[in-house]
């Protein structure tokens, strides 16, 4: 009996497992499903714990991020090192946190196939509020010679691979998906009896919530205490005026948490930053039938189909609006939620998908 060698890939990421959505949604969910057909999955983040986590996203501690880089840098070197001994190295944004593309180079000097998947727009500068004074060190544009170093490039949107297709061929549109045996719809229980608008995300795109905030108003002087709202993700932000206080994001509470929404809003600004992003607070929210409400703007436009599975909006007249609506229809919120589990099923979960993600993988590898 032959012994098929498995094949090897070595993920290079920011953060690790478990800690970053945009890692989860692309690359965490697939890996047993790789690993159930022929490949070895090896994980490399440059930030591997807690601490780390905080001191690098804080204000300051400069001292601290010193020694975080420098850790950083010698766990990419060690990625160097062994690079040979893969068949494909995975790169999700970047390979190091600063303007450099010397991992990148190297990586491709190994002879392995690379595989560079970004789901933002990130030639865009874009700095944590914590290391705004080191936004000196990064060099957006170094997106374009990384395309140029891969043999094939995951965008999460078209948009995103229409900049890609500028500076390399392989250009693959692959959306950010959901694992709906993680995402189960719970039974429904709500105990305030309020109807609950929700937002989730996080520290980075809170400033995204505050856009929304004239309309929550606007809405809590009509229905008074008929409504109620949640953010999730960002235990810092309090809103007296709104009765918010955040809560704590958790791997084990997310999906419990988001389910309880009666309503999942999704406010951008209309930007080339936002262009580029991938719809996953929507998409979260219509795994779980939570009738999402988003911005018309980017993916979202092709996520939702307005009054079908769920809603746009681009004036603050039409948010009030079409929140209004579900607000005062718990029947139509129940459809358009209905509906937006269907879209999830049918184009962005991993059932879906999965076998398009292994099929890049096997055809970058001729098997």
């Amino acid at each position: 009996m032959t012994i098929t060698q498995k094949r090897r890939i070595l993920y290079i990421v920011q953060h690790r497992f478990n800690r970053s959505p945009g890692q989860r949604y692309r690359c965490e969910q697939y890996l047993p499903f790789l690993e159930q057909n022929g490949f070895e999955c090896v994980y490399s983040p440059i930030i591997i714990n807690e601490e780390e986590d905080k001191n690098f996203y804080s204000t300051g501690n400069y001292f601290s991020k010193l020694i975080i880089f420098s850790k950083a840098f010698f766990r990419r070197l060690k990625d160097i090192w062994r690079a040979k001994n893969f068949d494909i190295i995975y790169i999700y944004r970047e390979a190091f946190m600063t303007g450099t593309v010397l991992f990148e180079r190297q990586f491709k000097k190994s002879g392995a196939k690379i595989i560079f998947d970004f789901d933002d727009a990130i030639w865009n500068s874009d700095v944590s509020e914590g290391n705004k004074k080191l936004a000196w060190l990064k060099r957006p544009e170094k997106i374009n010679e990384i395309l140029s170093l891969a043999d094939t490039v995951f965008a999460g949107n078209k948009f995103l691979a229409d900049y890609a297709s500028s500076s390399t061929k392989n250009v693959v549109v692959f959306p950010s998906t959901i694992d709906l045996n993680y995402y189960q719809v719970p039974p429904k229980i709500n105990q305030s009896k309020k109807v609950v608008i929700g937002w989730s995300g996080s520290q980075t795109t809170i400033e995204h919530f505050k856009t929304i905030i004239p309309v929550l108003l606007k809405l809590k002087q009509k229905y008074t205490n008929r409504i109620g709202f949640v953010v999730y993700g960002v235990p810092e932000y309090t809103n007296d005026s709104l009765e918010i206080k955040g809560i704590a994001w958790s791997h084990e509470t997310e999906v419990s948490q988001i389910a309880t929404f009666d309503i999942g809003i999704m406010p951008l600004p209309n930007t080339e930053w936002s262009k580029g992003k991938c719809g996953m607070k929507g998409l979260q929210y219509m795994a779980l039938e939570v009738p999402a409400v988003m911005a018309a703007v980017g993916e979202n436009i092709n996520i939702i189909q307005d009054g079908v599975n769920g809603f746009l909006a681009s004036t603050e007249e039409e948010w009030f609006t079409k929140l209004s609506f579900l607000i005062e229809s718990k029947e139509l919120r129940n459809i358009l939620g209905k509906e937006g589990r269907k879209t999830i099923e049918a184009k962005y979960s991993v059932e879906a998908l999965k076998s398009v993600y292994l099929s890049e993988f096997r055809k970058l590898l001729n098997t």
